[in-house]
């Protein structure tokens, strides 16, 4: 069998080694492929793995030989799964890889907002601290975590996660979820999506993007929030509005946004968020730790092996 990686380099730019896949079949890899390419890179290919390159309905339909669509990621709405479907084609994810690592990231966005140790190191580089007349000087206020109320907006994986690390912090978490309240871990109390948003010090968001939690954070929802609060987004950019956010960052509606994903990725120049007030991006690079990528490459072999074998795992078109 020949397989086919799309677009390798941000799964692996160098740092790690594509052997457990090379140990299975033939395999290509490129760096990344642009949407002219997709279809001559793929021809005669049974199988492709995918982490961003799209393969819609005219790219399934190109490539008869197609058995198998792998994605490098946990989210795979990169892939058409009606089509691939109807055309017998396997598609699997990797679910959890990255959970405590973007849980992490949910912590290095909010303590980088409540201490800023990002800028007051920024400051002492320009020499500040040493023209500084005290031991120390302030130009913010700081706060302390323990006691704040945290609400997180789905208690998956990594919702979960989130919440042990805000417990050990001292929070109180509470949260919106399908979830029955005697499932809940100990110490987190279920609540209404409109009570987290507005008792909350901190909202982190972790739910799907769905048809009903797209824009879910809008106008509305914001107006109703402390103004004191602050949101952190390390699910989907487009769980908020973004112009809606920018405004409410510019206004003092809110306090802060920490958020490592865009509705559009790469960040278009346009983007108001990208100079709004009090707000934090990274380059959606939470799921990006080496130990993350490391378990995302054994498990893409693994589900890979698993299809070979005849005993397809992570399948997500079942």
């Amino acid at each position: 069998m020949r397989i086919v990686i799309l677009d390798g380099h941000t799964v692996n730019p160098g740092d790690l080694s594509w052997e457990p896949l090379e140990e299975l079949a033939d395999v290509k890899v490129y760096e990344r492929t642009a949407e002219e390419d997709i279809i001559p890179r793929c021809k005669g290919a049974e199988i492709v793995l995918t982490n961003k390159v799209v393969l819609d309905a005219h790219v399934l339909n190109m490539l008869p030989r197609l058995q198998y669509i792998g994605v490098l990621a946990t989210g795979y709405n990169v892939v058409d799964i009606e089509v691939a479907s109807r055309q017998n084609i396997v598609v699997t994810n990797i679910p959890a890889y990255s959970t405590e690592s973007v849980a992490q990231m949910v912590f290095s966005h909010l303590l980088n907002i409540v201490s800023r140790a990002d800028y007051y190191a920024n400051e002492n580089r320009r020499g500040r601290w040493s023209q500084s007349p005290d031991f120390c000087y302030l130009d913010h206020n700081l706060f302390e975590l323990s006691g704040k109320r945290m609400g997180i907006v789905g208690l998956g994986h990594t919702g979960t996660a989130t919440a042990r690390i805000a417990q050990a912090f001292g929070m109180n978490v509470q949260a919106y979820t399908s979830k029955e309240e005697d499932e809940l871990p100990t110490g987190i109390r279920k609540v209404s999506l409109d009570d987290l948003f507005s008792t909350s010090d901190i909202v982190s968001l972790h739910c799907p993007l769905t048809e009903d939690t797209h824009h879910l954070v809008n106008k509305q929802v914001l107006a109703t929030m402390k103004t004191s609060a602050i949101l952190i987004n390390t699910g989907r950019g487009p769980l908020v509005n973004d112009e809606d956010l920018a405004d409410a960052l510019n206004h003092g509606i809110i306090a802060a946004y920490g958020a490592d994903v865009l509705t559009t990725e790469p960040a278009p120049a346009d983007n108001p968020l990208l100079k709004a007030q009090n707000c934090y991006l990274t380059p959606h690079i939470a799921w990006a730790t080496r130990e993350a990528r490391e378990r995302l490459i054994d498990q893409c072999a693994a589900n890979v092996k698993a299809f070979i074998d005849g005993e397809p795992i992570n399948q997500v078109n079942v």
